[in-house]
């Protein structure tokens, strides 16, 4: 009988707190645990990525789209400088993940082979919980905490355990023993409610308010029926961060989209008429788009105090559960409903609906990008789930795209690092192997590593039950990045044509390219029903403008005072078909 070793710990410990997988790139200093993890039935599964940042990058897609916490290992060196991109993704959107890296130094410290200071290294990516293992009777209570502090402090932590401690051998560990530390895993996250006192300020002042706005970030996630319960009883419209995009059904009348430099103009309108805000579970930094300061009164909630009144000065703030605070709110504010606002959001939202299609329906050579997301919001699976890159791709995503309620979409929504969408679309799809999934992104996210995580999905995608996964890849071959609205005019600054669709055929899966407007549906419809996933590559026009939507009374801010100033944006806001008084706004 085999030894049981400290590796052979690790994966008992991942087991206990219910790991289903472990995504990471393989190397001598962490192989001990890798060989655990092979010998472990698949209990749990190692998945190896093609490179180090693509598996932290699936690591922090698990836990986007599960809510769980997501595992990645990788060894020493450059190896472990590559996962620093997914564990900061993790970290600025406020995500659990556990990094586990091996380490394996022999001689003196400060010249080894690949050596790196890891405490140092990841000190910032991770500065909840840094940590090594020194002795095995102690590493079950290492991994423990490791896993308490990701999910208490929904952040990114990191373990280091050198090779030799992994190989090193154990006997049965008792708790009462001399150097054990005894912990137990899966302990649930206490329940947090303001107190009384704030929800009563909270309340009157919403009920005060006569054109309330309610912004919905991430943190609204599960809380849908609640914010649409108050936004009904204050008569308000609401927005979303790109973020909160996927909490609320876009298609309510009185859902103005998402705010910010990627979103709508009718959610630009909605936070310039407002004087009462409430911010759900949102951490926007587009604020710009913001009210202007001393316009709205303001309430704010979010499970993190820290955050409070970071991006807009808020009059009562709410440290609390999202859902469980709105339901303590709804009991308290009275059902008034200001009918000429609503009607007057309403208005501002068909108007960008109209002006959406408009835009959809432009002529462009060969094909118009957002044609290509108009299309695809009216085939989205009911069910399933969207990955979303970073570049151009997330203006027409964000503006074009209606979720239907229950799919969930992520991306890097506050690093903004390219490569993201199909390492999040393979950890999804793995989460969840009998739901659809789309992965949505350019043509560079695509040759910067989705050409050869494609390999991944080649060799997992038999094992679901539902095999469809449909990369988007936009093909508009601009160096740049970002598209903007102008065709390079250098012949430098084209990408390099790649056949993206051919290459996925060339891996045994199926793919399509569409370089013609009228036949995108048709495409669309291909790729959503091949029998095995599909890179659908649409060849699109660099030269189509992002337009972002001016921030309301833009001119205005800087000058924003009593008198005439205040006067100038009554004159706005009833130019914009919003009746003010000057006294509302002084």
């Amino acid at each position: 009988m085999a030894e049981r070793t400290v590796a052979d710990l690790v994966v008992e410990r991942l087991r206990a707190w219910r790991v289903p997988r472990v995504f990471g790139y393989p190397g001598e200093a962490i192989a001990p645990v890798v060989e655990a993890l092979d010998a472990s039935g698949g209990d749990p599964a190692f998945v190896p990525a093609r490179h180090e940042e693509t598996a932290s990058y699936m690591a922090t897609g698990h836990a986007k789209f599960t809510g769980g916490i997501g595992v990645c290992l990788a060894t020493q060196g450059p190896s472990a400088v590559q996962l620093l991109n997914g564990l900061y993704d993790a970290k600025l959107d406020s995500k659990p993940v556990v990094a586990i890296v091996g380490e394996d130094v022999s001689g003196p410290l400060g010249a080894a082979h690949q050596e790196i200071g890891l405490s140092r290294l990841f000190a910032d990516a991770c500065n909840q919980f840094v940590r090594y293992g020194r002795v095995p009777e102690g590493v079950p209570a290492l991994l423990d905490q490791a896993f308490r502090t990701a999910a208490a402090t929904r952040s990114p932590v990191c373990v280091v355990l050198p090779r030799q401690l992994q190989e090193a051998t154990v006997a049965d560990l008792q708790s009462h023993a001399a150097g054990v530390l005894s912990a137990t895993p899966g302990e649930p996250l206490a329940r947090v409610l303001p107190h009384d006192v704030d929800l009563d300020a909270a309340a009157q002042l919403l009920a005060n308010g006569q054109r309330t706005a309610i912004l919905v970030g991430q943190g609204g996630r599960g809380a849908a029926g609640e914010i649409v319960a108050l936004a009904d009883r204050l008569g308000a419209g609401v927005a979303a961060s790109l973020l909160g995009k996927p909490v609320l059904d876009e298609r309510l009348p009185f859902h103005v989209g998402v705010l910010g430099e990627v979103g709508t103009p009718a959610a630009a309108e909605l936070m310039g008429g407002c004087d009462t805000l409430l911010l759900v579970g949102t951490n926007d930094p587009w604020t710009d788009y913001f009210p202007m300061p001393g316009q709205a009164r303001t309430v704010q909630i979010d499970i993190d105090g820290r955050r409070i009144g970071t991006r807009y000065p808020v009059d009562v703030p709410l440290v609390g559960d999202a859902q469980e605070t709105l339901r303590a709110l709804l009991t308290r504010v009275p059902d008034r409903p200001n009918a000429r606002w609503r009607e007057t959001v309403e208005g501002s939202v068909d108007r960008w609906r109209a002006e959406r299609a408009d835009r959809a329906a432009a002529p462009a050579e060969p094909v118009n990008p957002q044609l290509v997301l108009h299309e695809l919001s009216a085939r989205v699976p009911r069910r399933g789930a969207v990955a979303v890159d970073v570049g151009s791709v997330i203006y027409w995503y964000a503006r074009h795209l209606e979720l239907p309620p229950g799919v969930s979409a992520q991306l890097c929504g506050t690093l903004g690092s390219v490569g993201c969408a199909l390492p999040y679309a393979v950890a999804a799809k793995l989460a969840a192997p009998d739901q659809p999934v789309i992965a949505l992104l350019g043509d560079g996210a695509m040759q910067l590593n989705g050409l050869a995580e494609l390999i991944t999905v080649a060799h997992h995608w038999r094992e679901w039950r539902d095999p469809r996964l449909v990369v988007l890849v936009l093909n508009n071959r601009d160096q740049s990045g970002m598209g903007g609205g102008r065709a390079p005019s250098d012949p430098g600054r084209r990408r390099p044509d790649v056949p993206y669709a051919g290459w996925a055929r060339l891996l045994g899966l199926h793919g399509v390219r569409v370089d013609r407007p009228e036949l995108v549906g048709a495409a669309w419809d291909e790729a959503l029903a091949a029998d095995r996933p599909c890179v659908l590559e649409a060849v699109v026009d660099p030269a189509v403008r992002l337009a972002p939507p001016e921030p309301a009374f833009a001119d205005l801010r800087e000058v924003f005072a009593e008198g005439d100033a205040a006067r100038r944006v009554r004159d706005r806001m009833l130019a914009a078909g919003v009746a003010v008084e000057v006294d509302d706004l002084v």
